[in-house]
């Protein structure tokens, strides 16, 4: 029995199960994330983290703002913001891609005719948690070096990377890449002084992380409209995903699952994941955005979140026993009350 657009009925109960959908029908992924982030607390306690207290309590208390046709956008709640934490990676991801929308926007408005490129950097496969602390480390003084090299700098406009980590199933090492979303004068596709085709690419990556090896580098010129969906909105979606997915650190090998997470924890503690440069970075300044990462991950900006004049609100608690959130009586405005 469905209520309204938002609220289900619980069998096994009189309360009811929050249901909170978007505007295309399908139901955000509250409950999942949840269980999730239960999960990660779960390795974090048996690590001993000081922090699994806070993951722990992550979104377990939800409140909202309803409109008349029942569409809510999240209101008040803790996110613990630790970065393996799918319920924030979920918040961050969002706010992410929002703010960087708003920026690209902008930026097309300002240089309707620059072109955009989107690089993928990578490096072998770091072995441990260790290792791959070091990995990340030099990946970023590569990176900064790699956008002062006079061919690369003088046809560039703005740039947005993101970090991002994957466990090799196989052997269990851990890959280090970074997407980067990059914003040139359309000069660079005009000679081969400015050009700079993939071997470049990879050549001066090689030299910017100082590699006795050629890396996998992979370059490609980004479309901003076609038939569907923008490949320019693909391409910032693709670099606002999250930094480490769960499904690498909850799988069915305990023992795996607890190597990862201290690997994990230990490689990205006090990383950058998200760094803007140029035009890019003085319009996030200039939008007075905050850091996806440390920021407010109540309100992510995402559009599909705006809903009409506040009605009334919900609350809904996480009950850990029947690993759900069930919905309080909601509170109306004296506006909506009947």
């Amino acid at each position: 029995m469905c209520l309204d657009n938002n609220i289900e009925t619980s069998e096994k109960s009189t309360e009811e199960v929050l249901i909170d959908k978007q505007r295309n029908g399908k139901a955000r992924p509250w409950r999942e994330k949840k269980l999730s982030t239960i999960s990660y607390y779960e390795l974090l306690h048996l690590l001993e983290f000081k922090k699994s207290t806070l993951v722990r309590d992550c979104g377990n208390r939800l409140e909202f703002n309803a409109d008349t046709e029942g569409h809510m956008k999240l209101a008040k709640a803790f996110f613990c913001k630790s970065p393996l934490c799918a319920m924030c990676n979920w918040r961050r991801a969002m706010k992410h891609s929002s703010q960087t929308k708003r920026i690209v926007a902008e930026v097309v408005k300002r240089k309707p005719k620059a072109r955009w490129l989107f690089l993928t950097l990578s490096v072998r496969n770091a072995i441990d948690g260790e290792t791959l602390d070091k990995s990340l480390r030099e990946m970023t003084l590569g990176f900064n070096r790699l956008f002062k090299y006079k061919k690369v700098a003088k046809n560039l406009v703005g740039f947005m990377r993101a970090t991002e980590v994957t466990v090799n199933e196989t052997d269990g090492t851990y890959n280090q890449h970074m997407h980067v979303l990059l914003c040139v004068e359309p000069t660079y596709f005009n000679s081969t002084e400015n050009y700079i085709n993939n071997n470049q690419w990879r050549h001066f990556w090689q030299k910017a992380m100082k590699l006795n090896y050629l890396p996998v580098v992979h370059v490609q010129t980004v479309k901003p409209k076609n038939k569907k969906k923008s490949d320019l909105h693909s391409a910032i979606d693709e670099v606002a995903k999250y930094p480490v997915k769960d499904t690498d650190y909850l799988t069915d090998d305990p023992e795996h699952n607890l190597m990862v997470v201290k690997d994990l924890e230990q490689g990205l503690f006090r990383k950058r994941r998200i760094a803007y440069g140029g035009l890019l970075k003085e319009l996030h300044k200039e939008l007075n955005l905050d850091n996806p990462e440390e920021g407010n991950l109540v309100q992510t900006g995402d559009e599909d979140e705006e809903i009409g004049e506040t009605a009334y609100s919900v609350v809904a608690q996480w009950n850990w026993e029947r690993e759900n959130y069930f919905k309080k009586k909601p509170k109306r405005n004296k506006k909506g009350e009947g």
